[in-house]
């Protein structure tokens, strides 16, 4: 049994442990990320005004979105435990921090739940994981929009075919709404399930989530889509002024979609995006380096900048007990 002083210690150890791999790993990554030394060239020919009232227009965009997502989580969290905004800002970007090396944002459950009380940790990655599912939703509906109008668009395909794109894309944005609104259907598929029996009263939180709940987080949700669109918009308008505007949000509609699909480590989330967006973009500018640019860094400052402003936080965060602070 662990006595108070190893418990000490041991916390120190976690807590160096993680701040340490995440700035081992984003130190590795971005001194590595060729476009991020891209857009730095890319810039050079853009004003200087111009240049600086963006990019700080794109970090307070950054702010913004994560402030949603700070309010999202306070909100569905209310009924179990009531928190502070601090505390939820706190929780929020320590999970940032976390999920900068665990595959799939999973780290991000764990570094989000500990500045909870540890009776209500389980059900708050529930909960957690609604308000992930409500951002989800999201993309999978603009996403399927997007496929279908760059099936019209740019695949030779009989009208028909067309036609059934667009009618298949609707039918999956509104199953994924639908098992949205009826979430508390997971609590149920669960207790079905012999061998998730013993974690099944922690979904039992899900029966009492109402729809206008529901509603309310999807509103938010949807706020920080709208910022994230927004931060990619305004880069281009500025250094692809070009590209029409539908094209442009239809494409970054389905990269947020490819991405949301493919398992991959937040730290390596920029060859993912920059892989993709090439290939998309291609069909509607010849700049691929400066889109590429564009997205590796949008990918740095809304992850990488939380993720370092998190490292404060998950020095602050108790491992062995409740935290309060």
């Amino acid at each position: 049994m662990l006595t108070k002083a190893h418990k000490k210690y041991f916390n120190y150890g976690i807590k160096l442990t993680i701040v340490g791999l995440a700035f081992w790993f984003i130190y590795s990554k971005v001194n590595n990320q060729k476009n991020l030394l891209e857009f730095k060239y890319l810039i050079r020919s853009i004003d200087e005004s111009i240049l600086y009232w963006t990019v700080a227009l794109v970090v307070v965009l950054m702010l913004f979105n994560w402030i949603f997502e700070v309010l999202k989580w306070k909100y569905i969290v209310q009924d179990i435990e009531k928190i502070s905004f601090w505390k939820a800002f706190k929780s929020v970007f320590c999970g940032l921090t976390w999920a900068i090396f665990t595959p799939n944002r999973i780290g991000e459950y764990g570094g989000r739940i500990l500045l909870l009380k540890s009776d209500n940790r389980a059900r708050g990655a529930v909960l957690m994981g609604v308000g992930l599912f409500a951002q989800l939703v999201l993309t999978s509906v603009f996403g399927a929009l997007g496929i279908a109008w760059f099936v019209s668009n740019f695949l030779d395909t009989p009208s028909a075919v067309k036609f059934g794109v667009w009618v298949l894309a609707a039918i999956y944005g509104l199953a994924f709404v639908l098992l949205y609104f009826n979430v508390h259907w997971v609590d149920y598929l669960v207790g079905k399930m012999k061998f998730l029996k013993r974690i099944q009263p922690f979904f039992d939180v899900l029966r009492v989530v109402t729809t206008a709940q529901l509603g309310n987080v999807l509103l938010l949700s949807l706020m920080r889509f709208v910022i994230f669109t927004s931060q990619y918009i305004i880069l281009m308008a500025v250094m692809l002024p070009e590209i029409n505007v539908l094209p442009m949000v239809m494409m970054i509609f389905i990269l947020f979609f490819v991405q949301s699909a493919l398992p991959t480590l937040d730290i390596f989330d920029f060859s993912v995006r920059s892989f993709v967006a090439s290939n998309l973009y291609a069909y509607i500018t010849t700049q691929d380096i400066a889109v590429m640019a564009i997205v590796s860094f949008i990918w740095f400052v809304n992850l990488i900048l939380p993720a370092i402003i998190g490292s404060v936080f998950v020095l602050n965060v108790n491992y062995f007990g409740d935290n309060n602070s």
